[in-house]
């Protein structure tokens, strides 16, 4: 299971990569419209504090200080300075999965999480937090297409 889980959360990080390059210019990159709070740059740094703390530090023992409310806060970050975050990210993420005994999985997820049983495994917040990573790379797509309709897919 872990080789699933280490390909697929490659595949889609790269996939938030290719979405963040389709934006003609950095600066729609954080546009926002009404009733959108969130544009895919903070998205993107969210995603970035999210799996490093809970993949590559609470699994992995990587190094990592999250900021929560600089991941929405925060502005106009450069879309290379983006991507390099998300490149560090998927490494830390591959590497924290390559280290990770299978046995793991089925043990409680390390680290205490507000709104989550103490006794999870750590495969069942493995699979939370690739669906919270597919949450939001949808929410860039639809960003990105709400912002140039003429675009493909």
């Amino acid at each position: 299971m872990i080789s699933d889980l280490a390909r697929l959360y490659e595949r889609d990080l790269n996939k938030v990569v290719e979405e963040l390059e389709q934006y003609p210019d950095e600066a729609s990159i954080w546009a926002v419209q009404p009733g959108i709070v969130n544009p895919a740059g903070n998205l993107a740094l969210h995603l970035v504090g999210n799996l490093r703390l809970f993949v590559g530090l609470n699994l992995g023992g990587l190094p990592y200080v999250r900021d929560r409310p600089a991941e929405f806060a925060r502005r106009d970050v450069p879309r290379s300075e983006l991507v390099a975050a998300l490149r560090t990210t998927a490494q830390g993420i591959q590497q924290t999965l390559r280290e990770l005994d299978e046995a793991a999985l089925n043990q409680a997820y390390p680290a205490a999480v507000a709104g989550f049983p103490a006794d999870m495994t750590t495969a069942a917040f493995l699979l939370h937090l690739y669906g919270h990573l597919n949450w939001h790379l949808g929410q860039i797509d639809y960003h990105r297409r709400l912002l140039f309709p003429q675009q493909e897919g």
